[in-house]
This record gives C-alpha cells, structure tokens and sequence, in this order.
C-alpha cells in the first residue's frame, strides 16, 4: 500500500521476507559494526551479497596462507641481510594485527529436533468449541470443530487480537472451553513454545535457564556439554553467562528455542517463533520443522514461513468464526478470493441481478424492462440495506468511543510494562498477570472497534 500509495520515502526494519520482496528497493546491511547500503532488491541484495561473502572467505584464505608463509620466513631467513627486511617484518607485524582482529560472523544456528515418540493417529479432537474472554462483547471461537491427526503441520492464521494464542491454550488444553470439548489422543507428549517468553527467568543466566545448575545437557539421547549445545544457538560462552533480562528479542527467542528442543515433545505448540528471529535462522528453523516427525502448530505473522511449513490452516475470521483451509498462507488467499467472489455473486443475485453487468443470459439490459416492454429504468432493491438504531443501541454506540480509548490505553501499557526487560524481576506475579491479560485485553479492544463501526455505519444510513 505505502510504495503505491504515497511519494515519500519511508525506512523499515523486518524479518518478513515477502513485506522485503514486494516493498524494499534499497537494503542496509549491518553486519559486524559495518553498515553497508545496497541500492537493488532484496532478492538481488541476497544474491550480490553471497557473492560477496565468497570474495571475502577466499581473501582471508590469502592472507592466511601469507602469514604461514612470513613465519616461516621469519624462523628461518631473518638473520641475513637485516636492513633490508625492516620493511617485510613490519609487513608481517601488520598482518598479524589485521587478522587478529578479523571479526568473524556470527555464524548460523545449528540445532536438530531430534527422534520423538510416536502419539497416536488421533492428536487432538475439537468438538463445538465455544470461548470468549470474561467481558469480550464476541467470542474467540463458536462451535467449533476440527480434527488434528498425526503428522499435521497447522496454521493459526489472524490479525493480533483474533485470539490465536488463545485457541492454542485450548488446543493444548490450558485454557478449558465454556462449551463443548477438546480432547488429546493417545500418547500425545505436547510442548508450547511462548511468543510473550514468559517461561524464562530474566534474574537468572542463559545456562542457568536452560541447565539449571548442570554442566550438562542430554539432546537426542546424546550428553553434551552445555555451553557446546548453547553455542549451536550462537550463545558465546561470555554470553551464556549473562542475564535474560539483558538479551535482545532474538536473544531470548533462540534460548526458548535451545531449551524447548531438549524435549520438543510430539505435538509442538509455537505462538509466533519467527519473532525478531534473524533470517538464517528462520530459514533453518524452516528446514527443522519440515524434517519434524511429530505434529506442529503454529500462530505466525511470516507469510513466507507458513507458506513453507502448513499442510492445514485454522483461520480466524471474527466474531468466533474459524475457517479450516488446507495448506498455508497463500492457499488461503486463494480460497479467500474464491469465497469472496461466491458471496459477490449470491447478493447481486439476492438483489435480483443477474450478474455484475446486469445483463440477462441473452444480452439485453435486465434492468431496463417493464410490463409494457418498455425502457423505463427499475432501481434494484438494496438486500443489503440494514434498518436505523433503536434507542439501546444509540447509548451504546455514545459510550463506545470512551471504552475504546480506555482499553487502548490499558493495552499500551501493559506492553510498555512487558517490553522493560526487568519486569519479570521487579514484579514477577504482576508481569505474569499482565501477560495473560494482553491477549484477551487485544481482543475485546477489537471486538469494540468492530461494533463501534457496524453501529457508526447503521446510524450513519
């Protein structure tokens, strides 16, 4: 919308490779202190920078093979003709400098899910699930009913505040529904995965957190050492060492990650993992979870990652609605497309239309006839046309605006409380309180707006 809507220029920061391939047309780079502007795409940048990697691998390969060569040279040569090797040996000191400073990257994350123990067929059997968050003015999800079998990779699809991570808790059973039944199969080992992080202690350590105080830790039915096992997630020993509450985003969702695949179960829960996840290990995440042996679901926002990852997709429309769509993100929007077109055509049909030409099947203006045959004009019947508010209804739209700005206002706050990475520490049952109250206050926020704006429209008619 921005690039086709407006002339001014805009910088954004995001993990969401198709938000980068359709928008960007220049990249920064920040890598390793060194910030590096590329005027192309985000595709062309990928290619031109793999490229420029290589480049850069086999110079320090160059370099390398010099410095062996200078020292050996200095082992064996420098006693003769001293004056005139000043100059070589302050070569070789420079070169010594410059390849122990050498930044290398980061590197990529290694990490595997490993064997888990088969569940049976049946994983999980959803049967007229209906919640809403205590106030909400509609519910999360109505009768709903939908089966999960072995194997399944599922989609939760939804704009924030749909209730994503809510039908996860159901799913999962942590979260109980006021009508109907979910129940788990045989055999079912589920582990969550918290988009809000709150699992990890922010006073204590990256190793005490994934370790306790063990040296270490057993991945696959193999003992590693832990700081080993952590540096596959890219946590230097120094950095293994240092408190959650002073880790990035990403940080602290690669430590989720290291300590969830320990024991990553046979039905894998994720609320939204591609969070602040740098690309490479996103991609890589990508490739374990199509290699997972288990059942996964999944609530993400990365079109690209559920496009390569869903069989299923449980989408949320509103109002309690869920959809059940087969593959991910871009099946969806073409099932969505479909679906709109169908009720396109079954209310020009309600509205005695025959089509969106109002044209009959033999061509002739089907709204220019009369009983006469004549060419006087008849004016279709709005099927749509709703009737004005009724007094109750007038009082609830003149209340809405003020109970909206009270839940933006409690919804900007307990995200402002959840961001400052010492609120777990400073007040852990509060910061625990305000996380489980975010998603429900995010809904019933939604919920206003959308009645606020039927009212709006209906009053306005």
């Amino acid at each position: 919308f921005i690039r086709r809507q407006t002339e001014m220029a805009f910088l954004f920061v995001t993990h969401d490779r198709a938000f980068l391939r359709r928008t960007a047309r220049r990249v920064f780079d920040l890598d390793r202190g060194r910030l590096a502007g590329w005027n192309c795409d985000y595709e062309t940048f990928l290619r031109r920078r793999a490229a420029l990697d290589e480049e850069e691998e086999r110079l320090w390969e160059r370099k390398e093979k010099r410095l062996a060569t200078e020292e050996q040279w200095l082992v064996h040569g420098v006693t003769a003709r001293r004056a005139r090797n000043v100059g070589r040996l302050e070569g070789l000191r420079r070169l010594r400098e410059e390849i122990a400073g050498r930044r290398a990257r980061l590197g990529t994350s290694r990490f595997s899910l490993g064997d888990v123990a088969a569940s049976g067929e049946l994983v999980a059997k959803l049967e007229g699930v209906t919640f809403a968050h205590p106030g909400a003015a509609a519910p999360v999800v109505r009768d709903f009913s939908a089966t999960v079998l072995r194997g399944e990779r599922v989609a939760l699809i939804g704009p924030n505040g749909a209730g994503k991570t809510t039908l996860a808790r159901l799913l999962l059973g942590r979260l109980a529904p006021q009508a109907g039944s979910v129940r788990l199969g045989a055999r079912v080992e589920p582990a969550f995965f918290d988009q809000l992080r709150a699992t990890l202690d922010p006073a204590k350590s990256v190793r005490e957190n994934l370790a306790g105080d063990h040296d270490h830790v057993v991945v696959a039915g193999v003992r590693r050492h832990v700081y080993g096992y952590l540096q596959d997630f890219l946590f230097t020993p120094e950095r293994a060492r240092t408190p959650v509450a002073a880790l990035s985003g990403g940080e602290r969702a690669r430590l989720l990650l290291a300590r969830l695949f320990l024991a990553p179960g046979n039905l894998l829960v994720m609320d939204e993992p591609t969070n602040d996840l740098d690309v490479e290990t996103l991609e890589l995440l990508e490739e374990k979870l199509l290699e997972y042996p288990g059942t996964l679901v999944v609530a993400s926002h990365d079109r690209d990652f559920l496009d390569h990852v869903a069989t299923t997709s449980f989408v949320l429309l509103g109002g309690g609605r869920v959809h059940v769509c087969p593959g991910g993100w871009s099946d969806w929007q073409r099932e969505r497309a479909a679906l709109e077109k169908a009720t396109e055509a079954t209310s020009l049909k309600d509205a005695g239309l025959k089509d969106a030409g109002l044209k009959d099947a033999g061509g002739k203006d089907a709204g220019r006839k009369d009983a006469g045959g004549g060419d006087e004009t008849r004016k279709p019947q709005d099927a749509t046309r709703r009737k004005g508010l009724g007094f109750n209804e007038k009082r609830e739209l003149a209340a809405l605006p003020a109970k909206i700005e009270a839940l933006e206002k409690e919804v900007a706050e307990i995200e402002e409380a959840l961001a400052d990475g010492t609120a777990y520490a400073r007040d852990a049952k509060r910061a625990a309180a305000d996380a489980a109250r975010l998603p429900a206050a995010k809904a019933e926020l939604d919920a206003l707006v959308e009645r606020w704006m039927d009212l709006s429209e209906r009053g306005g008619a």
